[in-house]
């Protein structure tokens, strides 16, 4: 198909100065020895992280930064609506983007995202710090999502609020963040689930950073016209997170020819997000269709003019739907 035939995505002169930013500072501290120049992006986006607001509330939702292990650095940060007079709150654990390299929960965008999940769902909310690659390739940024979830069971009548119920918890990321909450999310259900209260209902899965040998049609079609994926970057990426597998490695291909068979296993209910300029969107219907064909209960939710990460830029109309339906999705599910 001729590149030059496929439309682009029509987008606010705000959102196309973020994506332009995002994108050359992403790309100038990517070095070519596949290492990241941490110091430069520190630099370039100090200004774009923010501090919790335990003392004064911000929108509603007060936050603040709780350690889980310091020695590997992991730590949430904890999003607790104030103005809910609902007495029990579903649990939503996040995993932010990034491609498993860059980002955290302390990034105004993500901040800012969790604010509006925290506020509309209404939910208390559980964004994770986990490690990031080539720094600390798979399985680190797993054993992180997953390990979390267990302080949670072990410590949350401690760490959480009063109004918390742990047995209607969620897990749910963007991109790479979509990846996670799906394996944190099996290795719970390998487990048979904890013995005590916590329960994950639910997996929201938003334009999850899925890939694999064999080059998609959108992969093809989008190049170019995709203004946050593009081959060089998901290269890179997958190469800091996985140096030695291919790309066909389960934990990549979650539905290809190494995929692990979950007809057998009680895997949660599960929302996929994909949109149409995401040059990732095959990937991500074939894992949609392929929980579909294991047995298991998923849901499509398709925002065909929008792009990679689209729900982070809430000036956005469809990223105000997104928190809508997902909204809805918890409540469907919590009730079941």
């Amino acid at each position: 198909m001729d590149k030059s035939a496929v439309h682009r995505p029509q987008l606010p002169l705000k959102t196309r100065i973020s994506l332009f930013f995002l994108s050359a500072v992403t790309d100038a501290t990517m070095r070519p020895d596949g290492t990241v120049n941490r110091r430069l992006f520190s630099t370039l986006t100090y200004i774009l992280k923010v501090p919790p607001s335990s003392s004064k509330p911000r929108h509603g939702v007060a936050t603040s930064d709780v350690p889980v292990d310091p020695s590997r650095g992991l730590w949430f940060r904890l999003f607790v609506p104030r103005d809910s007079d609902i007495q029990k709150l579903p649990v939503l654990v996040f995993f932010h983007g990034g491609g498993f390299v860059y980002l955290s929960p302390d990034f105004k965008a993500y901040d800012d995202v969790c604010r509006r999940f925290a506020r509309a769902i209404p939910a208390v909310v559980v964004s994770v710090n986990y490690r990031l690659a080539p720094e600390h390739p798979y399985p680190a940024q797993y054993d992180d999502g997953y390990d979390v979830l267990r302080f949670l069971e072990a410590e949350g009548s401690r760490i959480l609020p009063e109004k918390a119920d742990l047995s209607r918890c969620f897990v749910a990321g963007d991109s790479a963040g979509g990846n996670l909450a799906h394996h944190v999310a099996l290795r719970v259900a390998q487990h048979a689930e904890p013995p005590g209260e916590l329960r994950v209902l639910g997996v929201i899965a938003i334009q999850p950073f899925f890939g694999g040998e064999q080059v998609r049609k959108s992969e093809i079609e989008l190049e170019g016209v995709d203004v946050i994926v593009n081959p060089a970057r998901t290269q890179f990426m997958w190469k800091a997170f996985m140096p030695r597998a291919d790309r066909d490695h389960e934990v990549i291909n979650v539905c290809g020819p190494n995929a692990v068979d979950i007809s057998n296993i009680s895997f949660p209910a599960t929302m996929v997000v994909v949109a149409g300029f995401d040059s990732l969107k095959d990937w991500q219907m074939s894992y949609y269709n392929w929980l579909i064909e294991s047995g298991k209960e998923a849901y499509l939710v398709d925002y065909p003019n929008m792009f990679h990460a689209f729900y982070i830029f809430p000036e956005l109309p469809e990223s105000t739907l997104l928190v809508s339906e997902l909204k809805s999705f918890i409540h469907k599910q919590s009730k079941v």
